[in-house]
């Protein structure tokens, strides 16, 4: 092999490891230190002229102070609310959630829950799942749908993942008596659920490390960064904004006693 081939393929080892390095280490920082147009609270710039928002958490965020995290209830931005991982796939719970539900209600947040999609696994068989773990009283927030995975490759992967998605939807919802709220990214939802069916669903979305969201559809939920730091909380956690007045929100919560 010529030397200049090794020499060329080692600068483009080096130039993919300085990108991954930036990307995935330096940018999520930067985020926090780099100038801000509003404040900064929770170690990050916070988006401005929003007055609601929280939090979501899972058992990555390991055990949660919640007398220490409720005091962010009256901080200069005041935590209201917090959405919690209960279910992922068709069998899988999150091992914190039934204890941490519990604890968000009694510190005073508007609590929700959330179940990860995993493509592959029946989607009836998952809202069952979640219906069987999850118990929303009146006032907590409308049960939500993470959807990160596109499923399997090739042909019909969009039109199985849209159809696998409707179905959660439509029996969380009819349990439920509300809407479920689907989350995702904004590109993920441009390239997979953008079918105008999916539009009729509250939108929480997910798009790190800008000043604004790009997102051109109605939303109504922002998860801004994942490298917040709460009281209560050891490890990082994911901030959001509510994009609406507290009336506004309270559409999305569920309405009657189940």
């Amino acid at each position: 092999m010529p030397k200049w081939v090794g020499v060329m393929w080692a600068a483009l080892i080096v130039c993919c490891f300085s990108v991954g390095f930036y990307y995935f280490s330096v940018r999520p920082y930067a985020y926090r230190w780099r100038a801000c147009n509003g404040y900064r609270d929770y170690g990050v710039c916070i988006p401005s002229n929003y007055a609601m928002h929280g939090i979501d958490i899972s058992h990555h965020q390991g055990d949660i102070d919640w007398r220490r995290l409720a005091t962010a209830r009256q901080s200069v931005t005041p935590l209201s609310f917090v959405f919690l991982k209960a279910t992922e796939g068709g069998d899988h719970a999150d091992t914190a959630f039934a204890a941490n539900f519990d604890s968000a209600k009694q510190a005073g947040f508007v609590r929700g829950a959330y179940h990860f999609y995993i493509p592959s696994t029946d989607a009836l068989k998952q809202a069952d799942f979640f219906i069987n773990t999850v118990r929303l009283d009146s006032g907590d927030l409308a049960p939500v749908l993470d959807v990160e995975l596109p499923g399997k490759s090739g042909k019909g992967r969009k039109e199985e993942l849209a159809r696998g998605v409707k179905q959660w939807l439509d029996r969380v919802e009819a349990h439920y008596g509300v809407k479920p709220i689907l989350y995702t990214s904004y590109k993920f939802k441009t390239r997979y659920l953008n079918d105008t069916i999916f539009d009729a669903y509250p939108y929480w979305i997910a798009h790190y490390y800008v000043d604004s969201v790009q997102y051109r559809g109605r939303w109504h939920f922002w998860q801004h960064t994942d490298r917040g730091r709460v009281p209560g909380i050891d490890e990082d956690v994911d901030l959001n904004i509510f994009n609406g007045t507290a009336e506004e929100m309270d559409a999305l919560r569920i309405q009657r006693k189940l």
